[in-house]
């Protein structure tokens, strides 16, 4: 009877870029959007800085990704191309340092050597690569990958607060566009949560509190300085 798993961390790449610019676009642009309106600001300047937020904000979560994760690309290629060159040079050497982790992890000498000779003959590059250096395929760095899922969430994430401000009077633009906000973090917790296999209530109340620590800390700057003037 074959025993099917279903695993998440081949997700975990862009998982993670999504849910940093979704999380990002929503925090950011409410929080700009409340220091602005709290600083007494009319609902057009309020959209116009809002929309500048959107933009910018976007293009450099893509340019911050794409240069985080490419400097993880290149670091892991540098490991893997002087692994490649110790295999060429010292391939007993490597033989034995790839038995040795094996036999760390449980497994008999014997056996440890047995398995690190295999595994060699079938890819040695690709064994120690994932066993001594901790990089596979599924785990891989990939720089545009999570410049398109980073940049495109945080999109869809700063237009949420935007369009509240279009739909809700000045009266209530505050409290409107903070209590929304919030509800949309809660959601993109528990959505994050779901697709990462993770238990919901714990993501949803860590990415709400820190988003309401934000728009808080942001709407009162934001009427100070519209006090002051």
């Amino acid at each position: 009877m074959r025993h099917s798993e279903k695993h998440r961390t081949h997700r975990t790449g862009w998982l993670r870029a999504a849910v940093l610019g979704a999380n990002d676009g929503i925090v950011s642009t409410a929080s700009l959007v409340l220091g602005v309106a709290a600083a007494g600001a009319t609902a057009g300047s309020i959209l116009i800085a809002g929309v500048a937020g959107l933009v910018a904000g976007a293009m450099s979560m893509a340019a911050g990704e794409y240069v985080s994760v490419s400097s993880q690309a290149d670091t892991e290629n540098a490991d893997i191309a002087r692994e490649r060159h110790e295999l060429a040079t010292s391939p007993d050497a490597e033989h034995a340092e790839l038995a040795a982790i094996y036999e760390a992890r449980g497994l008999e000498k014997s056996l440890a050597s047995e398995v690190a000779t295999q595994l060699m003959q079938h890819d040695a590059l690709q064994a120690h690569s994932r066993d001594e250096l901790g990089i596979s395929e599924t785990l891989a760095a990939r720089p545009v990958q999570a410049a398109f899922a980073s940049a495109g969430t945080f999109a869809i994430g700063a237009a949420l607060p935007l369009l509240v401000v279009l739909l809700l009077p000045e009266s209530i633009l505050l409290w409107g566009v903070a209590g929304s906000s919030l509800l949309f973090l809660a959601i993109l917790g528990y959505l994050s949560a779901v697709t990462g296999g993770a238990p919901p209530m714990k993501s949803v109340t860590r990415v709400a509190f820190w988003g309401a620590m934000a728009m808080a800390l942001t709407a009162a700057v934001g009427s100070l300085f519209g006090v002051a003037a």
